[in-house]
């Protein structure tokens, strides 16, 4: 999860900034600094399910892809993430559906189908 400063001008769902946020996470995904799983933007945070190379200094990337929107869009972001390591294929279908489904606990949609701000990883086999 990485969360939005409260003083952040603009909610991550406006449409000029969502697309960029999304389309910079294909990038990313298509650069492989990282597989996207899936990625969900809300109004002041996200939520990404994201497998790194290797090679890869997941801070760093992460740090380097917030620093473009911080310049970029003007995204104020707090420090830092909270990551979590899923170990087990179960934890990954839960966390999965966890963060389709948050977008309807929060009340902006009825079904998580309904969710614009999202890409998952079947959407991205379907563009390559």
């Amino acid at each position: 999860r990485i969360l939005c400063a409260p003083d952040n001008p603009v909610p991550l769902i406006e449409p000029a900034l969502a697309r960029a946020l999304l389309d910079s996470a294909r990038f990313y995904h298509e650069r492989q600094q990282w597989h996207a799983r899936l990625f969900l933007l809300m109004p002041d945070h996200l939520h990404a399910l994201l497998v790194f190379p290797m090679e890869a200094r997941m801070g760093e990337v992460i740090r380097n892809w917030k620093r473009f929107h911080a310049r970029r869009h003007d995204v104020r972001w707090q420090e830092n993430f909270f990551d979590h390591r899923l170990r087990s294929e179960d934890e990954q279908t839960e966390r999965y559906h966890y963060i389709l489904n948050n977008p309807v606990a929060k009340g902006l949609c009825q079904r998580p189908e309904q969710w614009p701000w999202v890409i998952r990883d079947a959407d991205l086999l379907r563009e390559e």
